[in-house]
């Protein structure tokens, strides 16, 4: 298809479209170059197919999907990629759906994109969540084989989640611990996939855009975006929450919410003493927000503190209202009073830093005097001597 055909397909403008792929390259860390490579990957008429498996989940990850506006979901899997096997979108049903599956594994075999939702349950012979039969550990090693990459979407596929929480019933694990050899369950193509790459884009649910991201670097460039140690996109991952939080200020003033509703709370004041985990977590939500509606329309900004949903070890690990680990500097104690009314005097930190620094200068006057005086001194006693 030709580029000048895929706004009109959209119904969109040409100018649209560039603005799209430019928008998504630039969350990337991408050049316009970048963008423009991007729009004639998707104007490409053989689209990527993906295989998309589900685990241990709520389907939460394939809602947040549902939910895209930019683009909207056919979009997606119309003109960007070929959704080929999705148990909740799936069309056909039963061995029909699984005889689909099946039919594009074989004919895109090396090629297509294995999407994971869901931990993997291994207590058992990991029989606490089957498909066709089959468990999913062993879906997902056989169609792991065949793809050029796995992509663990959502916390549950790349940490456990909520499903290998104490005491954590049906030891559910990650899918990267899956494909590695890592659990007690042993696929039987374990040489095949231990090394096959694996990208893990958590969150609870992750935002759609992060993995549209990915798909379209996959497509465009045929490789996956940098990671960081826990392979996680960089672009997505690389910053602290708390480094973008619109209530930064907040915390660099010592103004915080100790009570949900209290004064603090309806003010928009930093969360952190009721256990944000901004602090501590990597992710961009401050940045692209959820559901394309803008408005602070993510956790932090409707009032409610971040539990770390995309960090190993902290969201479903860590108590709710535990105080996070501040990777970045505490809050100074010794602020004046922002409310102070002019004209009525300085709060006890303005009055202590004033003091602070009147006593340097009377400190500094008095040192000086001394020094005069001792001057004086010594030509006093210099001139005696030469009379």
């Amino acid at each position: 298809m030709e580029l000048e055909q895929i706004p009109h397909r959209l119904g969109i403008t040409r100018r649209e479209f560039m603005k799209f792929c430019t928008g998504v390259a630039a969350t990337m860390g991408l050049s316009g170059g970048a963008a423009i490579k991007m729009a004639h990957a998707v104007a490409n008429p053989r689209r990527p197919a993906v295989i998309w498996l589900s685990g241990q989940q709520c389907t939460g990850c394939t809602e947040t999907l549902l939910r895209s506006h930019h683009p909207t979901l056919e979009t997606l899997i119309l003109d960007m990629i070929s959704l080929d096997y999705n148990e909740t979108l799936s069309t056909p049903a039963g061995n029909l759906a699984e005889e689909a599956r099946h039919a594009s594994m074989k004919e895109n075999w090396g090629k297509y994109l294995l999407i994971v939702d869901g931990s993997i349950p291994t207590a058992d012979g990991g029989v606490y969540c089957k498909i066709a039969n089959r468990t999913i550990a062993e879906h997902v090693a056989e169609a792991a084989e065949g793809a050029v990459a796995v992509i663990a979407m959502g916390s549950c596929a790349a940490w456990g989640g909520i499903p290998s929480s104490d005491p954590n019933p049906t030891q559910a694990r990650s899918v990267q611990e899956l494909i590695q050899g890592k659990t007690s369950l042993q696929p039987a193509n374990l040489a095949a996939i231990s090394g096959k790459p694996i990208i893990n884009i958590p969150g609870c649910p992750p935002n759609p855009h992060n993995v549209l991201s990915v798909a379209l670097h996959f497509v465009t460039f045929g490789t996956l975006p940098e990671l960081d140690e826990e392979n996680r996109p960089k672009f997505a991952y690389g910053r602290l929450i708390h480094e973008n939080c619109e209530r930064r200020p907040h915390f660099d003033a010592g103004r915080f919410a100790i009570e949900f509703g209290d004064e603090g709370h309806r003010k928009g004041w930093c969360l952190y003493k009721l256990g944000c985990k901004g602090p501590m977590t990597y992710a961009n939500c401050p940045a692209i927000e959820f559901g394309d509606v803008g408005g602070g329309a993510w956790p932090i900004g409707v009032g409610a503190p971040c539990f770390g949903c995309t960090e190993k070890g902290v969201g479903f690990t860590r108590p709710i209202h535990s105080l996070a680990d501040v990777k970045t500097h505490a809050p100074a104690n010794p602020f004046p009073d922002v409310n102070q009314p002019v004209g009525e005097g300085a709060s006890a930190g303005a009055a202590a830093l004033l003091g602070a620094v009147g006593g340097a200068i009377i400190g500094g006057g008095v040192m000086a005097s001394r020094k005069l005086a001792q001057a004086d001194e010594a030509g006093s006693e210099d001139s005696q001597s030469k009379e």
